[in-house]
C-alpha cells in the first residue's frame, strides 16, 4: 500500500516561525490533514526593524538557524521538495533587505520564500482558521490574526472571504515602542490608544457595515491567552480550538497579567519565556477590538496561515 503524499508549510512570522508536515486527511475527520510532524520557534524577525528599515543580522541569524531545522525536517520526514511552500509576512514585505534575506535563506538552508501580501496572508489565514472552526461561527465573522508585524483583519460569510485589511500593528513593533515600565500597567493605556487610528482605518473600509456577528481570534498571542485561561499544560491544539472566552475571562486575564513583573510572567506555564514581554501588546490589540465593536465572547481557533498555506498546497485550493 502506498503511503500517503506528504506536504509542508512553512510560515516565516515577523515573531514566529512555523512548519508543519502533513498527510491529506480524507476519512471526514475533524481536520483535514494528519499531521506528521509540527515545530515552532520564536526567533522575533521584526526586532528593531521598526527604527532601522532593516532586518537586523541576529534576527536573520536565528532566523537562518530555524530554518535549517525546518529544511531538515522536510527530508527527515521524506517530504518531496516539489510538496512544500514557505511564505513570509510583514516583517520580511517592510524590510529594505528583504532581497538579502531570502538570497540568504536560499544559499544557507535551500528554501525558496514567497513573500506574500497582506491580501494573500488573509485569504490563507481564513481558510487555515475555517478548517478547524466550528461551522456556526463561521456563517458571519470577523477573523482578527495578530502578529509581530501586522494584524490582519477578516470579514467573511459562510467561510468566503468578503474583506480584508492587513495593518501595520503587530505586537513587536507595539511593544518595542509603549512597553517601558515593570509591572506594564502604566504603558497600558497608551498601547490601547496606538491602536485606535488602525482600528479607524479598519472600520473605514467596511464603508457603513455593521460589525460581522462573531469575533474569531488566532495566531500565538490569542492561543497563548486562552491556553492561559484554561491552565493548559502542556499545550493542546485541540483543545484550544472553538474555546470561547467572554469578557469577564478576558478582563480577568488582562487585570493578572498587567498586575505582574516581566519574570513573574515568564514563570507562567502556559506563557513561552520569549512571548512574556510581547502578551501585553497582544492584549491591547484584542481589548481594543473587542470594545470598539462591543463583541460579548472571542472564539480562539489555533489555525491559521500555516494551515491554510499547507491546505492550498495540498488540496491545490
Amino acid at each position: 500500500m502506498m503511503r500517503p503524499e506528504r506536504f509542508a508549510a512553512i510560515d516565516i512570522g515577523s515573531n514566529t516561525f512555523r512548519f508543519l508536515a502533513a498527510e491529506r486527511n480524507d476519512t471526514g475527520a475533524s481536520l483535514p490533514w494528519r499531521t506528521i510532524c509540527y515545530r515552532h520557534h520564536i526567533v522575533r524577525l521584526a526586532d528593531r526593524l521598526r527604527d532601522t528599515g532593516q532586518l537586523h543580522d541576529s534576527a536573520i541569524s536565528r532566523g537562518v538557524d530555524a530554518l535549517r531545522e525546518f529544511r531538515s525536517l522536510i527530508s527527515q520526514y521524506s517530504v518531496p521538495l516539489t510538496h512544500y511552500r514557505a511564505v513570509a509576512t510583514a516583517a520580511v514585505r517592510m524590510a529594505e533587505n528583504a532581497d538579502d534575506f531570502c538570497e540568504r535563506i536560499a544559499q544557507s538552508c535551500g528554501l525558496q520564500i514567497d513573500v506574500i501580501s497582506g491580501d494573500e496572508e488573509a485569504r490563507l489565514s481564513l481558510l487555515g482558521c475555517c478548517a478547524a472552526l466550528d461551522a456556526s461561527c463561521s456563517e458571519d465573522m470577523l477573523l482578527i490574526d495578530i502578529g509581530g508585524g501586522s494584524t490582519e483583519f477578516i470579514r467573511a460569510r459562510q467561510g468566503r472571504h468578503e474583506q480584508s485589511m492587513s495593518c501595520p500593528l503587530g505586537v513587536v513593533g507595539l511593544t518595542e515602542e509603549y512597553l517601558r515600565s515593570d509591572p506594564p500597567a502604566a504603558d497600558y493605556p497608551a498601547m490601547l490608544d496606538a491602536c485606535q487610528s488602525h482600528l479607524d482605518t479598519v472600520e473605514a473600509s467596511w464603508q457603513g457595515k455593521s460589525a460581522p456577528t462573531h469575533l474569531i481570534g488566532t495566531a500565538g498571542t490569542i492561543t497563548t491567552l486562552a491556553a492561559t485561561m484554561l491552565d493548559l499544560h502542556p499545550y493542546d491544539a485541540d483543545v484550544i480550538n472553538n474555546t470561547r472566552m467572554s469578557w469577564t475571562d478576558f478582563v480577568t486575564l488582562r487585570d493578572r497579567l498587567l498586575s505582574l513583573r516581566h519574570r513573574q510572567r515568564q514563570c507562567i506555564r502556559t506563557i513561552e519565556t520569549q512571548r512574556a514581554d510581547l502578551m501585553i501588546a497582544g492584549l491591547a490589540i484584542t481589548e481594543a477590538v473587542w470594545q470598539r465593536w462591543d463583541y460579548d465572547e472571542l472564539v480562539v481557533v489555533d489555525a491559521g496561515l500555516l494551515e491554510g498555506v499547507w491546505l492550498n498546497l495540498a488540496y491545490i485550493l
